[in-house]
């Protein structure tokens, strides 16, 4: 099955792609977002190196029951033909109420079949207080009218 928009991307293919990429991250859903990337895709998220959609799938259960009250915008950066980069933020907090704005860059490859086979992602996370928040829509996906990260001055 073909996961539209496919390579070669033009410069709205890849906003759209980026776009489809934190409204499946905000679902927190992570059997539904495993399925964006290839059987055999392969990560390198922070330090940790992950292969295959299960591992995936893993990782995002286990980040997601750690990380309380995620919020996610993602940003284009760049593309090519098969390749996306991305800049991106998040805030949540720990299970001691701790927020925190995780700052981070992704680089993305595609398949022919619009699949991501290969993300690279660095990530720092900022301690921040609960009144520094910026992102404050209900669970799911970002409101089309609400600020992106350019916007927020991040």
């Amino acid at each position: 099955m073909t996961r539209m928009p496919v390579p070669p991307f033009s410069y709205d293919d890849a906003v759209k792609k980026v776009r489809m990429a934190e409204d499946a991250w905000n679902t927190r859903e992570p059997e539904k977002v495993a399925l964006a990337y290839t059987p055999d895709t392969k990560w390198r998220n922070r330090s940790e190196f992950l292969n295959g959609r299960d591992e995936v799938r893993d990782f995002l259960t286990r980040k997601w029951s750690q990380e309380t009250g995620y919020r996610l915008i993602k940003e284009i950066w760049s593309h090519g033909d098969n390749r996306i980069a991305v800049r991106f933020c998040y805030e949540y907090h720990d299970t001691d109420n701790n927020w925190f704005r995780a700052h981070g860059n992704e680089n993305w490859e595609f398949d022919a079949e619009g699949y991501m086979a290969v993300r690279h992602a660095s990530i720092n996370d900022v301690a921040i207080a609960e009144s520094e928040r910026l992102f404050h829509w209900p669970n799911g996906p970002r409101p089309v009218d609400h600020a992106g990260l350019s916007d927020l001055g991040l």
